[in-house]
Order: C-alpha cells, then sequence, then structure tokens
C-alpha cells in the first residue's frame, strides 16, 4: 500500500461518514422526531428540544470539524488532479459555499444565541432547507467524482 494512500482512505471515510451522519440525523429529526414532538405538550416539548438539541450539538459540533478538516485534505490532494478544469473548480467552489451555509445553519440551530432565535422556532423549516442543500452539494460531489479528471474526459473526446 502506498505510504500516504491510507491516509488519502482514512479522511475519504472520515469525509464521508461525517457526512452521513449529519444528513441522516438531520432527516431523522426532521420528518420522525419534529411530527411526533409537535403532538406532545408545549412543556414536554420544550424539555425533550433542549435534553435533545444539547445532545445533538455534539454531533453537529465534532461532524462540521471533521468535514472541514478532512474536506480541506481531500480538495488539497485533488487540486493535481485538476489543473486548468474550470468546470470542477466552479462545482467545488459551489459545492464549499453550500457547506458553509449548511454549517452555518446547523450551527444556529443546535446554539442558544437570543439573536437566532427566531430561527430555531422555525427549526422545521430551516432543517429541512438544510436538507435540500445537502442534497445538492451531495449531487456535484458524486458528479465530480464520477466525471473524473479533465484529462480523462479530454481523453474519452471522440473527434470525428
Amino acid at each position: 500500500m502506498d505510504g500516504l494512500l491510507w491516509v488519502d482512505v482514512v479522511f475519504r471515510i472520515t469525509h464521508v461518514l461525517s457526512a452521513i451522519a449529519l444528513a441522516g440525523g438531520s432527516l431523522f429529526i426532521a420528518f420522525v422526531l419534529h411530527p411526533v414532538m409537535s403532538q406532545t405538550s408545549e412543556n414536554m416539548r420544550a424539555e425533550l428540544t433542549h435534553a435533545i438539541m444539547a445532545r445533538w450539538k455534539r454531533f453537529v459540533h465534532a461532524g462540521v470539524g471533521l468535514l472541514l478538516i478532512s474536506g480541506v485534505y481531500n480538495f488539497v490532494q485533488a487540486i493535481p488532479l485538476h489543473r486548468g478544469d474550470s468546470l470542477y473548480h466552479a462545482l467545488l467552489g459551489i459545492k464549499m459555499l453550500l457547506g458553509l451555509v449548511i454549517f452555518a445553519i446547523a450551527s444556529i440551530l443546535v446554539g442558544r444565541s437570543r439573536r437566532t432565535d427566531a430561527i430555531r422556532q422555525r427549526r422545521s423549516t430551516w432543517l429541512k432547507g438544510v436538507l435540500v442543500l445537502a442534497v445538492i452539494v451531495v449531487g456535484i460531489s458524486g458528479f465530480v467524482k464520477v466525471r473524473g479528471t479533465s484529462t480523462a474526459n479530454a481523453a474519452n473526446v471522440h473527434v470525428e
């Protein structure tokens, strides 16, 4: 096994598992937990929300940190393969910006700042928005991964 290949694999797995954990947890909260909690009393809902968010925030913060670290590593490793590939860089730039928006909203949703209470009062709506953005990020990721490098794409172009 190549000296750095195992590091590449660890960072790739870390990135994918962190994304799966955060997206899966968000899906569960948005489509299972929130509908059930809406059927409980206001006091119980407030207690449950506080307890759940206190635990979920650890996953959000750890996941964001791991995604940032592994994402930067993966990007730096991919740069040499995509020199001059403007589509790749444009899509990755969009993916990174959307990721930062997702991280910001997710942090607000588990936060306690009074300035962002209005967002947390509409937690379900914002969470569904985060999930839409996450689907777009996964779509971009899948496309750039399957598309390969621009040199590989150029080799597949047939001139008649």
